[in-house]
């Protein structure tokens, strides 16, 4: 079950104008709690004018091998108008304690062998840093190739952190980059990442037939773009992983599926259950906040997937879905935020 506990800023490193890595420390009395999986991220809470403010933020630091960790690195990218990331780049200082949810997500790699890949955008890098660092200190017989998109050098994040992991595995990291409003010296043309390019690409930097997992991490259009390019290429949907940073208004229409006059809803959360009439218009998560404050939710917006429930019974129309995968979906798991009732009575499980 997610929970929010306050823990102390240890570190701000600024990475660039518009972007900081915040390192957090984790008190030995929660550390196992705080446990993750390369690839997971932290949702952070704040209350401002009266509102409740959450956000999500990949965890960029390699997972310990040895233990759960002592501390947590996370990397903010300035949004324009962002409640959470102005406050992140312009107020957080040392010694502040933040509420942070204990880590979620399923965009994820745990050390093995074979060859994987990832394809990211801005700072889409940020939960991929974490699955190569972890995955090459851990595994020798494990290879990555990162292809990664940004729109300068100077707005690159973790170019250094990247710059020392090609050092450190020359032979076992391939690291290809793009920007797409600037030429580099060397390497390959500017412009940007999309689905022509990169079909042309790919075969060119490595035998995509033999990559075991690959990783697209970024604005929602680079991640459509990589994924149509690999699924023309012959790659299974399976191999394939993704995680939306960015979605712009309108980028997948809303069901049209209609709602029955009166609906309730049945919820599981940490093993206790109860029933709650669904008002008009609500999503089944807010109708379960209004009766379980505790219920588990980040971004509300169909991105970070911490609200996963699985569909115990009835049936539901979700508006977006940039979270789950088809195997998810496909196996009874909704985004309860993006989720309306299509039938009377529908039950959810939060803890499955």
């Amino acid at each position: 079950m997610a929970r929010f506990h306050r823990l102390r800023v240890a570190a701000v490193d600024r990475l660039t104008d518009d972007s900081v890595a915040l390192t957090l420390t984790v008190p030995e009395h929660l550390r196992e709690e705080y446990r993750y999986v390369p690839g997971q991220h932290l949702a952070l809470r704040r209350s401002a004018d009266g509102e409740e403010i959450r956000r999500t933020y990949s965890i960029c630091s390699p997972a310990p091998a040895d233990g759960p960790p002592d501390s947590l690195r996370v990397g903010v990218r300035l949004v324009e108008g962002g409640a959470f990331s102005t406050y992140a780049l312009k107020e957080i200082d040392l010694g502040d304690e933040l509420e942070v949810m204990t880590p979620a997500g399923r965009f994820t790699l745990p050390p093995a062998p074979g060859r994987y890949a990832a394809i990211v955008g801005g700072s889409g890098i940020t939960p991929v840093l974490s699955i190569v660092s972890t995955l090459l200190a851990r595994e020798p017989r494990a290879r990555f190739c990162l292809v990664r998109s940004d729109r300068t050098a100077a707005s690159t994040m973790f170019l250094e952190e990247v710059a020392d992991l090609k050092d450190r595995y020359p032979d076992r990291l391939q690291l290809v980059t793009v920007l797409s409003r600037e030429e580099q010296q060397a390497g390959l043309p500017s412009g940007r990442l999309d689905q022509e390019r990169l079909t042309g690409l790919l075969p060119a930097l490595l035998p995509v037939e033999q990559v075991d997992g690959w990783f697209l991490c970024g604005p929602y259009g680079l991640v459509e773009g990589a994924e149509r390019a690999l699924r023309g290429l012959g790659v299974a949907r399976s191999r394939i992983h993704e995680e939306i940073f960015h979605v712009d208004a309108g980028a997948a229409p809303a069901s049209t599926a209609s709602a029955p006059a009166h609906s309730t809803v049945t919820a599981r959360l940490d093993g206790r259950g109860g029933s709650w009439p669904v008002r008009d218009g609500e999503s089944l998560l807010e109708t379960v906040l209004r009766n379980r404050p505790d219920a588990p939710y980040a971004c509300k917006g169909g991105v970070c997937g911490t609200c996963r429930a699985f569909l115990v019974s009835g049936e539901v129309r979700m508006d977006r879905n940039f979270a789950l995968e088809a195997e998810e979906t496909e196996a009874g798991y909704v985004l309860a935020c993006q989720s309306h009732p299509v039938t009377e009575t529908v039950e959810l499980d939060f803890d499955r």
